[in-house]
């Protein structure tokens, strides 16, 4: 009898084994997105549109081992420019055609700074590319190459893209021209960091995403784009990042228009929901994120916002914590109106608030590009975090956030993390103060900077 049970045992398990031996590859095979070379035709379809990209900055270089040394730059003043040289610095990218007539996406980092843009297609044919636009908020770029009659990548919709789903990526890493990659995407709106700026609203992929993959389409199985891949991020190891391509075409025209986006502004200081203080404005939940503070005369402003409101969504979307209000404004555009929900003493309201530009954003614009024009340079007003950073010695001045390639400023040995004090002999108090001095200038400036605790001269004419 024992016998017996033990044989029915041994059938049921040779059953199963068998069942699963005839139901599992089939089901493998039948859900397998790469059955009949799904991959390969899709890469076939797409690499035309696809194109490699190289850039040409002019840097100055030095070649004597104390030219670094601030002492050294102020002992020979001028004649610190017989220790150095101009030399040019190539990069690699990638981008895909988007119009028949040659306007390409990329990512900005790619083509920032960059004195010659060279466009190769796969078909053997280079063109030289001009600047068309470019968007630092979410590292897009666009540029142009004079022809016609070019293939061109659909589209599609990161908004509706599946986490898990599988996802191409097609690219020029280290200079191997369209190498293609596979894998999933990994995650959605993600927040990574990249120097001095964040990014939000990234996707995430396994698919390997290397230098010079930066500006490639990351595909779906239709073929459709679903985002720009970027290699921005250093510390990515085993992951990549790619830019939704729904944000890239909601500023595809003005970039292609008027060669920047002006992002929306709402006006508010934002902080984080806690418990203590949900209980004690009588908060109910803990998804939302706290007004701290309105800017006097800001969109937020005008429209009825108040210190103590707690934003629980914009435009029907809920807001999760503080971080998702500044995400989501920065996808929208000045002039843009946007449905606030808050919540105030315990009672819901809805406001209607119509974005603004950036402060500054107008008023600042010519003198700011005088400045990134003549010298090659960006500065930011002394911060807690920058004087931590560079180790500042005071909280005033202007510190030099950026120095372009190959700029005078370059080429007289600016870097980032100067400290920029006087300019003509007069002290500077922040980024605006310089700004002012500088555009009033129009023959010889001098200015004085500090270094890792020593001060140096800084000559030029403009």
């Amino acid at each position: 009898m024992k016998s017996g049970k033990v044989l029915v045992r041994l059938l049921v398990l040779i059953g199963l084994a068998g069942a699963l031996a005839v139901s599992g590859p089939g089901s493998a095979r039948a859900q397998d997105p790469f059955t009949g070379n799904t991959v390969a035709k899709i890469a076939e379809k797409a690499s035309p549109a696809v194109v490699n990209i190289d850039t040409e900055a002019m840097v100055k270089r030095s070649f004597s081992p104390f030219a670094e040394d601030p002492f050294f730059r102020r002992f020979f003043g001028e004649e610190y420019e017989r220790f150095s040289r101009v030399v040019p610095m190539r990069g690699k990218g990638s981008g895909f055609v988007v119009t028949e007539d040659g306007y390409i996406i990329t990512n900005n980092h790619v083509v920032q700074g960059a004195d010659k843009i060279t466009v190769s297609l796969s078909d053997g044919r280079s063109f030289e590319a001009k600047p068309v636009g470019h968007d630092p908020t979410f590292d897009l770029a666009v540029i142009k190459i004079e022809a016609k009659g070019l293939p061109v990548l659909e589209l599609g919709r990161s908004e509706t893209a599946s986490v898990g789903e599988w996802v191409v990526a097609i690219g020029n890493p280290y200079g191997f021209e369209h190498s293609v990659t596979v894998g999933v995407l990994s995650a959605k709106n993600r927040s990574v960091h990249a120097g001095d700026i964040n990014f939000d609203g990234f996707l995430q992929t396994d698919a390997a995403i290397n230098p010079g993959n930066s500006g490639g389409p990351l595909l779906n199985l239709e073929g459709q784009v679903l985002g720009i891949n970027t290699a921005i991020v250093p510390y990515a190891q085993g992951i990549g990042f790619a830019v939704p391509i729904d944000m890239a075409k909601d500023v595809l025209d003005d970039l292609i228009r008027f060669g920047k986006v002006n992002r929306g502004w709402l006006g508010v200081y934002i902080q984080p929901l806690t418990k203590e203080f949900a209980e004690t404005y009588s908060f109910e939940g803990d998804k939302g994120a706290v007004v701290a503070d309105v800017v006097p005369g800001s969109p937020a402003d005008r429209s009825g916002l108040m210190r103590g409101d707690v934003i629980v969504s914009i435009n029907g979307k809920t807001i999760e914590n503080h971080q998702d209000v500044s995400a989501f404004v920065r996808r929208q555009l000045a002039g843009d109106t946007v449905k606030v929900e808050i919540v105030r003493s315990g009672t819901k309201k809805s406001l209607d608030v119509k974005l603004g530009e950036i402060p500054g954003q107008i008023a600042q614009s010519e003198k700011v590009t005088k400045l990134i024009e003549t010298m090659g340079i960006e500065v930011d007003s002394v911060t807690g975090e920058l004087k931590q950073e560079f180790n500042l010695p005071d909280n005033e001045g202007a510190v030099v956030s950026k120095v372009v390639p190959g700029s005078p400023a370059d080429r007289l040995g600016l870097r980032r993390g100067d400290l920029i004090i006087e300019i003509n002999g007069v002290k500077i108090k922040g980024a605006q103060s310089l700004e002012e001095s500088f555009s009033t200038q129009n023959k010889a400036i001098v200015l004085l900077v500090w270094r890792e605790g020593r001060t140096f001269f800084v000559s030029m004419r403009i």
